[in-house]
């Protein structure tokens, strides 16, 4: 076994990315205050070939170095939209026939490893604030509230990780990923 170099990766060019089909997942960030978080979900999103990213109210927007520092150049090659209200997003995201799934822990969500995504689907998958989380508007406005269960003292994990998390468990039960 040995570790891989960059060319033996095989990653796609910046232009191969915009022309291959796309996951059909998007990520909304409602108000996420932190440019590392926004970096990072842009580098996790280019990942798992997202469509978009949808950066709305308080989140930072491309270009700025904290966001870059943590994007490592992914800020190129996923498309990006920024809106002035979550809500907006989400209308205009059930108009396209996205389900609008929000990563929130509520008295009626629905544990990640018991939800059922769907092949034949498109979702839209939204992460909050660090500190208020998804705002309760957006909550009542989502198809379904998605909580990753914890078992330790903290009540919260940070969104990057929760992003991950989230994006690899969406793609994995869609069978989007190949190779």
């Amino acid at each position: 076994m040995k570790k891989l170099s960059m060319e033996e990766l095989s990653r796609l060019s910046v232009e191969e990315f915009k022309e291959v089909k796309k996951s059909p997942i998007v990520i909304v960030l409602d108000n996420v205050r932190s440019l590392n978080n926004v970096g990072s979900a842009f580098r996790t999103s280019d990942a798992f070939l997202i469509e978009k990213i949808y950066l709305c109210g308080i989140t930072g927007t491309p270009p700025h170095r904290d966001i870059q520092k943590t994007a490592l150049g992914a800020t190129e090659s996923v498309d990006w939209e920024y809106k002035e209200t979550t809500l907006e997003a989400l209308e205009e995201l059930k108009e396209k026939g996205f389900e609008i799934c929000s990563f929130e822990q509520v008295d009626r969500s629905i544990k990640l490893h018991e939800f059922e995504a769907l092949a034949d689907k498109k979702y839209a998958l939204v992460f909050g604030n660090e500190v208020f989380g998804v705002e309760e508007e957006v909550i009542e406005a989502s198809n379904h509230v998605i909580e990753i269960p914890q078992l330790g003292t903290k009540h919260s994990l940070n969104i990057s990780v929760t992003l991950g998390i989230g994006l690899w468990d969406f793609m994995s039960k869609m069978r989007l990923l190949k190779k």
